[in-house]
Parts: C-alpha cells; structure tokens; sequence
C-alpha cells in the first residue's frame, strides 16, 4: 500500500536491527525496525526483544549507525540535474535571469537539453537519493518517467502547478486542474523589485492564494505580504542558496519563519548550492535558521505543505519505510543533520528496500537486497544506487562527453 500522491513502488519486508534511531528530531533510541510490504510495522526496544513479525524476515545490521526518516525535497526541477551553474548576477527577478541566461549561454543550455529528457530526470532522482532524500516534488509536467515504479525516490503525482505570474500562462486554468486536495505550486516574488514584490497582491486579486496554495522562493514577501499568507492560510518553500546566486539577496528568516508551514528547496544547480543537504548547511550558515527549525524544514513541513498522507518525513508505527543511516556520533538527529553531507549518507530505504548503499554497509546486506544495485563514483565516494547507473552515464556522455558528466556540480563516472 502506498500514498496515492506519491508513485507507486515494489515494497521491501526487513529487520533493521541494532540501530540508534531519531524519532523525534532531539530523541535517540537504539531499537529495531520491523518493515514489512514497505511500511514500519513494529518498533522493538533492542536488545532482547523478540516479535512474531520478525520470522523469516532478512536482517540488516545497523550498530553503529542513526536511522533518520528520510528527507523530503520540496522543491526540484529534475530535468536540471546534470546543467552547470547559469548566472551573471545580480538581477532584478526570475525573468532577468531566464532572458540574460538564454541570451548569453544559449549554447551550455542547447549541449545540456541534448541529453534525452528521460535520462535527466533519472539523474535528477538520483541526485536527491545520494543526500538522503526519498520524496521529491518536481515543479514541473508530472513526465512519464517521474510515475515509474523503479524511479530511485519517491516523487510526489498529486499536485497541480504553474511557473510563476509572468511565465505561467493561464494560472486559473492550472488551478482549476489541480487534483482535488493537492497542494497548487508556484513560484512567486522571486526577485527584489517592484515587480517581484507586487506578485503576492495579484496573486490574491485572482483568488489564488488559499490554504491549498503553495509559494515558492517569497523573496520579496514583506511584513505586510506574510500578514496575507497567514490569513490566506497559504504555505512557502524557501531556496536560500538560489536566491543568493541570483540576486545576492538571502531570504529574511526571521519574517518568513512565522508563517506556519516554511519547507526548504533544492531548485536546482542551474542556481541552486548543490544537493539538499549542502542546502540544509547553506541555510544554516547564511540564513542563521536554528537546527530545529531546518529539521522541521526537510521532514513535517513539507509533509504538511505538499499534503502528504503517510507520515514521510517521520519514522512511525504504519508509516512509510523511508529512512536513511549515517554512523553514529552520539548526537541526536537535530543536531546531525546540519553537519552532514552526501558523503556521510551511507544506506537510503525507501518503501523498506535498499536504494542506496555504501560499501561499508554493502557488506551486511543480505543477497536478496544486492540484487538491482549499480556502483557509481561521484566526488570521491562510491556509492551503490537501485539505478541503471551505466547505462544512464553512458547516454550522458554520448552528449556532454567522457569525463564531462557533473551532477549537481559533482563529477561522476564508473567506480574503477
């Protein structure tokens, strides 16, 4: 069984035994996991705890290892996974940026777009799978690829979206064919003039600012403007690192965070850091956000923002079996993950099955859960991903050449 917004997945049956695990973001309790047809179906004290489930279930030996739920990235545009940064800055707002970059980098653009759409999407979701993200939200067509049930993460089916104001075309049509119940995406007041800033009125002149509605960036959002979003009872997912690529400009936190549900973004490298957790220590460092408030930011926030109903973003009885393992520090998980980065993620479940590995945890797999696995070398680390890893990097390189292929700024290629 799984969550009708999110597509659908083979489910994996395991026992996660020996683990510290943070169920809550300043807790941490060494148990064992029961996962069974991809949901957490019981949670052990350890050791000695014994459990019918557990009969006839594989084992993976996590000692030694904090479980974490699984990160939710609120926002990506995938098919951007493999394009270098594109920016001049500062610019006044989006549409500066998009017109200078397709003026002056057309060529970048062109060799980038020439790699099959099909082939960037996978390294999109594989991108999020390396940092421990295991539901994405893709802004943008919902592409046949992005329903597969072999994609690496999760990506979220029930929403409705446009671009923004100025590049969206008609917005009340995009809004009136939003599935019902799902959250209705845009970007708005993405900038630093008087444009960007009068997006979130007109917007609410059009009747679109709801409960169902979600922001993005808000960059340009001022007192008044997070008054409107409180009342309207409408949602923001912010993009630090982009923001500041593109306009030199950082997010005011100490604003934005009173609005109820703030979710952090990805984007995506055309402007964006890196990865979600190089984003996670970004906003950290630059926006002063309280490590707290960025757990919230990457679990709860974006389960409640994107309307997400089974309990991604937390490791719970009956919740999804989405999680990832870093070693064990001693620390809780609040306090972990603003330390982390790709290289310190070393297993991704999602729905209970191992989607990455690695080469340490490789070794307590059992031989079931090896089946599938492809090794990819990305920035000095090996990792191994439930993914068509050569055949994909191959396509790549047909386009962008041996050697060339960067993934979120990261050189990638066959581990030797």
């Amino acid at each position: 069984m799984y969550d009708p917004g999110l597509s659908p997945r083979s489910t994996g049956d395991v026992v996660l035994q020996g683990a510290w695990c943070g169920f809550r973001p300043r807790q941490r309790t060494r148990v064992s996991i029961v996962i069974a047809a991809g949901r957490v179906v019981e949670i052990l004290d350890h050791p000695g705890s014994s459990s019918s489930a557990r009969e006839g279930l594989p084992h993976i030996d996590l000692s030694g290892f904090l479980v974490m739920p699984g990160l939710i990235n609120a926002h990506d545009h995938l098919q951007f996974a493999l394009f270098p940064r594109l920016a001049n800055p500062p610019y006044r707002n989006y549409v500066d940026w998009g017109t200078d970059i397709h003026d002056k980098r057309r060529d970048v653009i062109a060799r980038h777009r020439a790699v099959p759409k099909a082939v960037r999407l996978w390294w999109g979701g594989i991108k999020n799978l390396l940092c421990g993200v295991t539901t994405v939200c893709h802004h943008d067509l919902l592409w046949s690829e992005l329903r597969r049930n072999d994609f690496p993460v999760r990506v979220v089916q029930n929403y409705g979206w446009a671009h923004s104001l100025a590049l969206g075309g008609d917005l009340l049509a995009a809004r009136s064919a939003t599935p019902e119940q799902g959250p209705f995406i845009l970007h708005a007041c993405e900038g630093i003039d008087e444009q960007a800033h009068a997006e979130l009125a007109k917007l609410d002149q059009l009747g679109l600012l709801d409960a169902r509605t979600v922001l993005v960036h808000g960059l340009a959002i001022d007192d008044a403007g997070v008054k409107l979003i409180r009342q309207r009872r409408a949602s923001l997912i912010v993009c630090p690192s982009s923001n500041q690529s593109l306009f030199e400009r950082l997010p005011d936190m100490a604003r934005l965070g009173t609005i109820e549900n703030v979710a952090l973004g990805n984007d995506s490298p055309l402007t964006a850091e890196g990865d979600l957790l190089d984003e996670v220590r970004f906003a950290g460092r630059s926006c002063g956000i309280d490590p707290d408030a960025i757990y919230r930011m990457v679990t709860e926030a974006p389960a409640a923002v994107l309307r997400l109903g089974n309990q991604e973003g937390s490791i719970t009885a009956a919740g999804v079996g989405d999680l990832m393992a870093v070693r064990d520090t001693a620390e809780v998980g609040v306090d972990r993950l603003p330390k982390l980065s790709m290289q310190d993620v070393e297993l991704v479940m999602v729905g209970g099955r191992v989607h990455l590995a690695s080469e340490a945890i490789m070794e307590r797999l059992p031989a079931a859960a090896l089946q599938g696995l492809e090794p990819l070398w990305i920035d000095g680390a090996v990792r191994w991903l439930r993914a068509p890893v050569r055949d994909l990097l191959t396509k790549a390189e047909e386009v962008l050449g041996k050697g060339d292929v960067r993934l979120g700024g990261r050189p990638v290629r066959l581990p030797t």
